[in-house]
């Protein structure tokens, strides 16, 4: 069992700048695959980027390729996205989610098993 824990959320405006952290404990970190969903008021969670396990492979949605970067520190069990030219569009609740499955869609919230609480970022314009 892992335990994730998001933080670095916060108010930017348009066009600035922000990184978020996802801390992992009770569990080897570098055994799952590490995701980051993003959740608008009124919408469906949606895929922002994965990373693999040896962060040899990443996976970013059309709206944040680009501009948003994942990466993790498996030696302090965190994984980071940092984010760039933010844009109102952006705005919902972050939410950090680990997979140990030897394989699936990595794309599809229904492959982890493990979620974070989630850290709001709003974008204003």
């Amino acid at each position: 069992q892992v335990q994730l824990v998001e933080s670095g959320g916060g108010l930017v405006q348009a066009g600035g700048s922000l990184a978020l952290s996802c801390a992992a404990s009770g569990d080897t970190f570098s055994t799952y695959v590490m995701a980051w969903f993003r959740q608008a008021p009124g919408k469906e969670r949606e895929f922002v980027v994965r990373i693999s396990r040896n962060s040899g492979t990443t996976d970013y949605a059309d709206s944040v390729k680009g501009r948003f970067t994942i990466f993790r520190d498996n030696a302090k069990n965190t994984a980071y996205l940092r984010m760039n030219k933010l844009e109102p569009e952006d705005t919902a609740v972050y939410y950090c989610a680990a997979s140990g499955a030897a394989w699936g869609n990595y794309r599809s919230d229904k492959t982890y098993d493990h979620w974070g609480q989630g850290t709001q970022v709003t974008v204003s314009s």
